[in-house]
């Protein structure tokens, strides 16, 4: 709301509806972290590491720059998970963010982990169920967990979840270990 605060973009419009979140949505501020959020894979890739071995995840605002970075990454990652958030600027995702043609998407596969809480005062779960039916709709492959009376924070359960996603899309290199 305009305070100085750490955090990835401004939101104008915390604990409101879906509809006010979108409407005041902070669009320079979440461009110019999802540049930070390239560098970050970048230097990942110039180490060393091979992009299909990159998760992009986070928790709240963290998750929704995941999302937003990881949709509209240039470079194929193993997948995104997206923890008590929602999918930021996703009334212009496909028409401004998403590379077209639908084939110059190279993230249009990327496993997408979801998960919220029902209770969450913050990040109301209407927001997190919308961005995961747009993504659906767009025909992301998209995991869903809702955690039943969660407030906005995580649960071990949740991180058990999450972990079991990693596993799955971050499979044994091959000197047979999983980095995670």
């Amino acid at each position: 709301m305009g305070y100085r605060m750490p955090g990835w973009f401004d939101i104008a419009a915390l604990g409101s509806s879906a509809a006010q979140l979108r409407e005041k949505e902070d669009e320079a501020g979440i461009l110019a972290s999802r540049e930070y959020f390239q560098q970050l894979v970048q230097q990942e890739i110039d180490s060393g590491i091979s992009a299909d071995r990159i998760v992009l995840g986070g928790f709240s605002q963290g998750g929704a720059m995941a999302l937003f970075s990881g949709l509209t990454s240039l470079v194929k990652l193993a997948g995104i998970v997206g923890m008590s958030t929602y999918l930021p600027l996703s009334l212009k995702l496909e028409s401004t963010y998403i590379p077209t043609p639908a084939s110059a998407n190279v993230n249009a596969q990327t496993p997408i982990y979801l998960c919220h809480g029902t209770a969450d005062p913050v990040l109301p779960f209407q927001l997190a169920t919308l961005s995961r039916d747009h993504l659906v709709k767009m025909g992301y492959p998209v995991e869903w967990k809702e955690y039943a009376g969660m407030p906005h924070t995580a649960l071990p359960e949740e991180l058990d979840d999450v972990e079991d996603f990693l596993h799955k899309v971050l499979p044994p290199s091959g000197d047979g270990k999983t980095e995670l």
